[in-house]
């Protein structure tokens, strides 16, 4: 089978379209025939080694957790499926190795969910990372009912579905973004502010009392401000920064696979109440570029590699 991969760490040129056995399959396990491959930071940076001590990379890798396709063969004990089934899955495994940007994936059972009819594959592959990460934040952090929330990163694949799931439990949203993506935060239901020097002044012009929960998915300084907007007992959650536990009791989180959630999800985005912003699809052969297009780190949406 044809994939992409890369057999030492390194930058975007360490990748290279090669061909590949047939995954294997375990008793709990689907081969899926790849339809579509959601990208994500994340890919990258384990291609360049930042997590080495924290997930294993057996090389040649072939990077990607996102996947939506169809069951080509089913393991001995995975009576949740049937060959022809239509998936789309988190399909991350404790070892990196073989990933979704690829014409075959092997696909813990765990971590599949069929998908809805009326879900396009490349909307269903652009769901499973950033929906659960934006879920799972909401969740911990208790978002609920009349909640003002502040999201860092908001025009981003994960800020994009948080802004509309703290929307759908009744919160009020801040968002920030640069400028040219304000009308699009308008449009997801957020308000949207500026990063950068002043976001405590502009937050706190719509929120004088302070915010409720403080959403970081951009990282950096991100965190930087928030002794300033949030409110007293108010709850963050980051996925970038620790500080977010260690500084302000809240949740440092990593997503989990959690199939009962990615369900939910397809079902809200197949019903129209979720919308799922793709912002460009790439064959799986410009796949590298596809990367290097997520890499300069100013998408909105998710890129999806179709197969």
């Amino acid at each position: 089978m044809k994939a992409l991969t890369y057999s030492e760490f390194g930058g975007n040129d360490r990748f290279e379209i090669t061909e590949r056995d047939m995954p294997h399959i375990g008793p709990d396990t689907l081969v899926v025939r790849v339809v579509a491959a959601g990208l994500n930071p994340v890919d990258y940076k384990v291609r360049e080694g930042y997590l080495q001590g924290l997930i294993d990379t057996h090389l040649p890798a072939v990077p990607g957790w996102d996947v939506a396709g169809v069951v080509e063969k089913t393991g001995l004990d995975t009576p949740e499926f049937q060959v022809g089934d239509e998936i789309l899955a988190y399909a991350r495994a404790d070892l990196v190795s073989g990933g979704s940007v690829a014409e075959y994936m092997a696909v813990p059972v765990r971590t599949a969910t069929r998908k809805p009819e009326n879900l396009g594959f490349t909307e269903a592959a652009a769901i499973p990372l950033t929906g659960l990460t934006a879920l799972q934040s909401i969740e911990r952090s208790g978002v609920g009912e009349g909640a003002t929330v502040l999201i860092h990163g908001a025009a981003g694949g994960v800020g994009s579905f948080g802004i509309q799931l703290a929307r759908l439990r009744g919160a009020r949203v801040i968002g920030t973004a640069s400028e040219r993506n304000h009308d699009y935060l308008r449009e997801l239901g957020a308000a949207p502010v500026t990063y950068g020097d002043g976001l405590a002044e502009r937050v706190r012009a719509l929120a004088p009392e302070g915010v409720d929960v403080v959403l970081d998915f951009a990282g950096g300084g991100s965190l930087d401000s928030t002794a300033e907007v949030l409110r007293e007992g108010g709850r963050v959650t980051s996925i970038a920064d620790p500080r977010a536990a260690s500084e302000f009791g809240g949740n440092y989180i990593w997503v989990r696979p959690n199939v009962a959630q990615l369900a939910e999800l397809a079902q809200l985005a197949a019903d129209g109440t979720l919308r799922v912003e793709v912002a460009e699809t790439f064959p799986l052969d410009d796949a590298a570029a596809a990367y290097a297009r997520l890499e300069e780190g100013h998408t909105r949406g998710k890129i999806v590699v179709t197969v």
